[in-house]
C-alpha cells in the first residue's frame, strides 16, 4: 500500500488537533489536578484524554507511535512512518494557568519529521507544516524569520531553564530573550516568524521536540542538533542532548555564539 501524501497527513494532523481542543475545552486554567510521575514530572487527565485521542485519530495499520503518555513499544524501530507525539507540552504551564502550553504532533519518515501540526489551545493558534506544502498560521501562509543578524534578534527560552541561571551566560549577547513555557510551542512560534530562534542546551526527548522541527523546517528555518548535525527521530533512546533552531540566515552565528557549551566543547557530557 503506497504511503498516503503529505497533504493527506496533514488532514489527518488537523483533526486530531480539533479533537484535543475539544478535550481542553472541559478544562479550567488555573483549577486542574495533577498526579506526579517519577521523576516530579506532573501528568493530569488532559494528558491522558489527548493522548488517546490522538492515537485513535492518527495511527493506522503498518505506522509506529511514540509519545511521552504512552508505553515505548519499540516494534516502532522497524517502520518507516511513525507518529511522535506530546499530548500536552507544558503541563505546568497548563497547571499554573499560563497560557503557554500546547499540543504537539509530527510524523517522521525514514527518522525525518516530514509534517507537524501544533496547537494552543489556551490562545486558539493552529500551526500546520508539511515539507511539500510549506507552513500555515491560523491558516495563512506563514515562515521563518528572514533576519540576517544576531543583533536585536527574539530568542524564547525556557522559563526553568533561566530560573536556574543556564541564560546567564548570554547575558551580553545582542540578542533579546523572552522566558517562554513549552519547547514545542516555542518552536511554533519560531516557525511563524513570530520569533527569530530558539535553543536549549538540556537534553529534551524526542515528542518534546518533533512536530516543532518539522514546523520550522516546513517554514524554510534551519533545525540542529547540539552536534551540529541534522535532526533524526525514532531512535531507540529518544532523548536528545539539546536542540537550535532559528531563521535560515541565523544558524551560523547562533552556532558561533553557543559553540563553547556545546558537548565537543564544553568537556562534560550532556
Amino acid at each position: 500500500m503506497a504511503n498516503p501524501s503529505q497533504t493527506e497527513t496533514l488532514q489527518r494532523i488537523g483533526s486530531a488537533l480539533e479533537s484535543a481542543g475539544q478535550i481542553f475545552a472541559r478544562f479550567t486554567l488555573g483549577a486542574i489536578e495533577a498526579e506526579y510521575k517519577a521523576g516530579h514530572d506532573p501528568v493530569t487527565e488532559a494528558d491522558k484524554a489527548v493522548d488517546a485521542a490522538l492515537r485513535q485519530e492518527l495511527l493506522r495499520e503498518g505506522e509506529g507511535w511514540l509519545s511521552e503518555e504512552s508505553v515505548d513499544d519499540l516494534s516502532r524501530l522497524e517502520k518507516s512512518r511513525i507518529w511522535i507525539v506530546d499530548p500536552l507540552d507544558g503541563t505546568r504551564e497548563f497547571i499554573a494557568g499560563i497560557p503557554e502550553f500546547c499540543v504537539s504532533v509530527a510524523m517522521v519518515e525514514d527518522g525525518i519529521p516530514v509534517a507537524g501540526g501544533i496547537c494552543n489551545p489556551a490562545t486558539g493558534e493552529l500551526f500546520l507544516g508539511s515539507l511539500e506544502s510549506g507552513l500555515t498560521y491560523n491558516g495563512k501562509p506563514a515562515r521563518a524569520s528572514q533576519r540576517t543578524s544576531l543583533q536585536g534578534a527574539l530568542v524564547l527560552a525556557s522559563r526553568s531553564e533561566i530560573k536556574r541561571g543556564e541564560w546567564k551566560r548570554f547575558e551580553k549577547a545582542a540578542v533579546k530573550v523572552r522566558p517562554m513555557g513549552s519547547v514545542a510551542y516555542k518552536l511554533a512560534l519560531v516557525s511563524a516568524g513570530l520569533a527569530d530562534l530558539t535553543f536549549t542546551l538540556t537534553p529534551k526527548h524526542e515528542w518534546d521536540i518533533a512536530g516543532g522541527a518539522a514546523l520550522v523546517s516546513s517554514a524554510g528555518g534551519f533545525i540542529s542538533t547540539l552536534e551540529k548535525s541534522a535532526l533524526h527521530c525514532n531512535r531507540k533512546s529518544p532523548l536528545l542532548s539539546g536542540l537550535l533552531a532559528g531563521g535560515p540566515f541565523l544558524r551560523d552565528e547562533l552556532l558561533t555564539l553557543v559553540n563553547e557549551y556545546l558537548p565537543a566543547n564544553s568537556g562534560r557530557s550532556r
